[in-house]
């Protein structure tokens, strides 16, 4: 099956079989170990470990080419506004100082705030492929059932679910409706000024909220024909037993989350590793 953009496509590898409880805790388990640690070899490791878990999941490049263009947009900005604002905060923290070249005044490119800044952007971009494994790999059912099952309320967690399914429905819709006013002579190329370009974005924003809207009142007309939020608890048709590969994948992410905290505790006593002392 082809797949589009944030579509889940079913398929059966090691990652899609994992039960969603699995892939959940694995998720927090690894984006709080990297989001704690400020070790680059820690996160280093995750870092590879998740592109290959990326890899070995199958997820085509088209479905998330777009999710990707937007965090390396977001990772260079916050690289660059990071030294504007703070150009000496490396130098800080590991209380020295080995100046590479000198830009201007204050602004000194040093090894330190190169590590620290060089770091931080790993720690953002390492979660990046968790979750994308978590969101695209587990069926929407299954995702509201295990978080149900993680102690969240079933009705939070079936609109979340609809929420998911929703997604690419609203992508669809924005390029059938961006693509009929084009037709009818709408220009949204860079031949078009600014201020005109953003109007006639607007005339493809309306219809969508409108069609969105239709659909919302549809989706609850139809839960509430089928009784949904009378009861306090419900089963679940979607859900997965556990199996012996969630047990080694719960069990590999607890072990990473422990090592980065043994090594910010007991290695490094802190949370940043200074490899310049």
């Amino acid at each position: 099956m082809k797949a589009k953009l944030f579509d889940y496509v079913e398929r059966h590898n090691v990652i899609y079989d994992l039960s969603g409880v699995t892939k959940l805790f694995c998720f927090l388990l690894l984006t709080a170990a990297v989001m704690f640690s400020y070790d680059i070899r820690a996160i280093a490791v995750i870092m590879v470990l998740s592109l290959v878990f990326l890899r070995m999941s199958q997820i085509q490049f088209r479905q998330i080419k777009l999710m990707l263009l937007y965090v390396l947009i977001f990772l260079l900005l916050n690289f660059v506004l990071t030294f504007v604002f703070s150009p000496t905060y490396g130098t800080e923290i590991y209380g020295t100082k080995h100046v590479l070249f000198p830009i201007a005044g204050r602004y000194v490119i040093t090894s330190e705030q190169m590590l620290y800044q060089v770091t931080k952007t790993l720690k953002y971009a390492s979660v990046v492929p968790l979750g994308i494994i978590f969101f695209l790999s587990t069926n929407p059912s299954e995702l509201a059932a295990s978080i149900n099952r993680a102690g969240v309320s079933y009705k939070a967690a079936f609109a979340f679910s609809l929420t998911l399914r929703y997604f690419p429905d609203l992508i669809r819709d924005y390029q059938d409706i961006s693509a009929a006013q084009q037709c009818r002579g709408l220009d949204l190329s860079k031949k078009e000024k600014l201020g005109r370009r953003l109007k006639n974005i607007l005339n493809i924003t309306i219809p969508l909220i409108f069609s969105t809207l239709d659909r919302i009142e549809t989706i609850s007309n139809t839960m509430d024909l089928r009784g949904f939020g009378k009861e306090k608890k419900r089963t679940w048709y979607a859900a997965k037993p556990m199996k012996g590969n969630d047990i080694f994948a719960l069990g590999l992410s607890l072990v990473l989350f422990l090592g980065t905290l043994a090594v910010s505790f007991f290695v490094n006593h802190d949370k940043f590793w200074n490899p310049f002392i």
